[in-house]
């Protein structure tokens, strides 16, 4: 089967243009959209590089990555809050509101924890599932704040991570409707030492979800 091809595109955030990559079904899904964030030292080039937005498009769901405000091709762009702080709910609303893919998957690893948390515990109504992968700012909610939300959630982490990748589990882990995987012998961005079994178990993840 050929690989879903890869489109690019730009989109206006709050002032600010962000660019995206996406990946579609090859026939109608009624599988969730995704929205792929990234770490500092990444890009949506990355999820292309590595073939999730591929894999995803296969397995009949729309799949985006963005590049994050003042990285990637969205370099020109200013975050909406300083680094390690979390930002404002509404711009990740904003940024699935302009792609039309309410609700969504959210795939969150390192950095992008403080656009994605604040997102997906102030407007649960437009997430269809939570991964995050040993984020930053988890440290920044009450297990309150966890405790409100119901959408399934898969955390993920390295083992050889032992900063972010435990304090985000010990944090994440007050999500109600939440499982832990954790990745052998991977570090912080488990993903990239272990391709296969990332996709194996986020396909899964994702499968079992209620359309």
């Amino acid at each position: 089967m050929a690989e879903a091809p890869i489109h690019d595109g730009f989109i206006t955030v709050s002032g600010q243009t962000l660019f995206y990559r996406e990946a579609v079904p090859a026939q109608g899904s009624s599988r969730p959209p995704v929205l792929l964030l990234h770490g500092i030292r990444f890009s949506s080039q990355t999820w292309m590089d590595l073939g999730t937005l591929q894999k995803l498009a296969a397995a009949g769901h729309r799949a985006i990555a963005i590049d994050l405000p003042g990285l990637g091709c969205s370099s020109d762009a200013k975050a909406p809050s300083p680094l390690g702080e979390p930002a404002p709910p509404g711009f990740i609303q904003e940024v699935l509101d302009s792609l039309n893919m309410v609700p969504a998957a959210i795939i969150s690893p390192s950095l992008s924890g403080m656009y994605s948390l604040p997102f997906v515990l102030n407007n649960p109504q437009s997430v269809a599932a939570y991964v995050p992968v040993a984020p930053i700012c988890t440290d920044k909610f009450t297990a309150q704040d966890y405790g409100r939300v119901q959408f399934p959630a898969l955390i993920v982490y390295g083992d050889g991570d032992e900063q972010l990748g435990e304090v985000s589990v010990r944090n994440l882990k007050n999500l109600p409707n939440s499982h832990v995987f954790c990745m052998e012998g991977a570090g912080h961005a488990c993903y990239l030492d272990d391709p296969e079994t990332w996709h194996h178990r986020l396909l899964q993840f994702l499968g079992s979800l209620k359309c």
